[in-house]
């Protein structure tokens, strides 16, 4: 019985720590340039489709890895947008995009893919494909230390 509770108290205490390191704070893209007008920062878009099993693999594990998220909230703006999406209509530069004519627009081709963007809301690279989360991260402190010293 004493082990049952402590396997028990254990799995609760998992359930707990992993809950309190939290998640990414995907934001739309609208969201995004508009906190970045009022605290600059670089915007990670993460491009996906709903038919990607690379992309789901990155949401189950890259995008749950505490590191990954640590970072990602604190040096990016994260996006998620879904390449084939074309009802939810927004407007950037003037310009009317949904997510798809923006995906296009970024010329993304490959999925999943990520665009990163300065904090002026330009686009400064593109990382297509699965990455396991710690090459995932060491590539975004390498984009950061090249882009935003």
């Amino acid at each position: 019985m004493q082990k049952v509770l402590l396997t028990i108290s254990l799995l609760v205490a998992m359930v707990f720590s992993a809950q309190a390191q939290g998640e990414i704070k995907w934001l739309t893209f609208e969201e995004a340039a508009e906190k970045n007008q009022k605290a600059p920062k670089m915007v990670l878009v993460d491009v996906y489709t709903d038919w990607c099993g690379w992309c789901k693999k990155m949401d189950k594990g890259t995008f749950t890895d505490p590191a990954v998220v640590r970072y990602v909230n604190e040096n990016f703006y994260p996006v998620k947008m879904n390449a084939e999406d074309n009802k939810r209509k927004f407007n950037f530069r003037g310009h009317e995009y949904t997510e798809q004519t923006m995906s296009r627009a970024m010329r993304v081709s490959s999925y999943p893919n990520f665009i990163i963007m300065d904090a002026a809301m330009e686009n400064i690279t593109q990382m297509p494909g699965y990455r396991e989360a710690d090459n995932f991260l060491e590539t975004l402190q390498a984009v950061l230390q090249q882009f935003n010293p």
